[in-house]
């Protein structure tokens, strides 16, 4: 199916299949997996963004999920539309101790500081 004949609930049930298979792919140490995953994961952000009102605002609900992948996603691809709370969330997570994710939100949280990722 195109994304674009897809509804957001569709897509945010895609942008969460693609965070839990890239887990996976950390896991299991299969870094071109995850890459792809990568890949297809900003297409579907980039796809919520052009609807009308930036539907990337659905993923904020994602900053629950069980899985620390699908968070650390859905944080990063919110910042610019939920920057405190998404600035909040990742140093949550940075601390929680969830492996490569909390590593990935400390990172995320540098970066920002020192203004080499700015959240558009």
């Amino acid at each position: 199916m195109k994304l674009k004949s897809m509804t957001t609930e569709q897509l945010v049930a895609k942008y969460i299949e693609i965070g839990l298979a890239q887990y996976d792919a950390l896991m299991l140490d299969e870094v071109a997996k995850f890459n792809r995953l990568f890949d297809k994961k900003i297409v579907v952000v980039d796809e919520l963004q052009r609807r009308a009102g930036d539907q990337r605002r659905l993923l904020l609900a994602l900053y629950e999920h069980e899985n620390p992948q699908v968070r650390v996603n859905a944080i990063k691809a919110t910042l610019a539309i939920a920057p405190q709370a998404g600035r909040e969330a990742l140093e949550a997570l940075a601390k929680a101790g969830e492996g490569f994710q909390s590593l990935d939100a400390g990172m995320c949280i540098f970066a920002l500081d020192d203004g080499t990722f700015k959240p558009s």
